[in-house]
C-alpha cells in the first residue's frame, strides 16, 4: 500500500519530446471506474499491470495507490471485461530538476491532449517546472484517465 502524491498539467508544446529520454505506448482499460474505487488495466509495451487507486484527497494531489506487474497475456484478457472506452496514449518521461515528469500524449477520443504528471513525497515539495509545462490541472476530475475514457476530450 502506497499513497500517490502528484500534481497534473497541462502541456503548450511539443518540445518535450526532444528532452524525453524515454517512451512508450500504452493501452489502458477500467474494470471500475468509480471514483470510490478505481480498479485499472494498463500495458505498457511488454508488460502488464493491474492498478488499485482510491478517492483523491480535497486538493486531488493525494491518494490510495496499490499496483501489481501481470503478465501481458493477463491483461489482454481482462481488457475484454473493462467498461467501454480504452485510453491509448504515449508516455514520454523527461527529468527536470531532481524529478522525472510523465507526459501523456493522448491518441483516439483524447487526440490533442497532452499531460504532464510529476510524483512527490510531499503534497509541498519543490520541483523545477519545465518550459512547456502549461496550466495545472491537479485535481480536475475530467483530467483523470477513468472520466476520459467515458467523456473523450473529442466530445468537450
Amino acid at each position: 500500500m502506497s499513497i500517490e502524491i502528484e500534481r497534473k498539467f497541462l502541456v503548450k508544446d511539443e518540445s518535450f519530446k526532444k528532452e524525453a529520454h524515454q517512451h512508450s505506448y500504452i493501452k489502458q482499460g477500467f474494470l471500475n471506474s468509480n471514483k470510490e474505487r478505481v480498479v485499472r488495466v494498463r500495458i505498457n509495451d511488454e508488460k502488464g499491470f493491474i492498478t488499485v487507486k482510491g478517492k483523491s484527497n480535497a486538493t486531488g494531489t493525494s491518494r490510495f495507490e496499490w499496483e501489481k506487474e501481470i503478465t501481458k497475456a493477463e491483461a489482454n484478457d481482462l481488457m475484454n471485461l473493462c467498461e467501454k472506452g480504452i485510453i491509448e496514449k504515449y508516455r514520454y518521461l523527461v527529468k527536470s530538476g531532481n524529478h522525472i515528469f510523465e507526459v501523456d500524449d493522448f491518441l483516439g477520443d483524447n487526440l490533442g491532449l497532452v499531460i504532464a504528471e510529476v510524483e512527490l513525497s510531499s503534497e509541498n515539495e519543490k520541483y523545477v517546472s519545465p518550459i512547456w509545462l502549461g496550466e495545472e490541472v491537479t485535481g480536475k476530475e475530467e483530467y483523470y484517465n477513468s472520466n476520459l475514457s467515458k467523456k473523450p476530450y473529442s466530445k468537450w
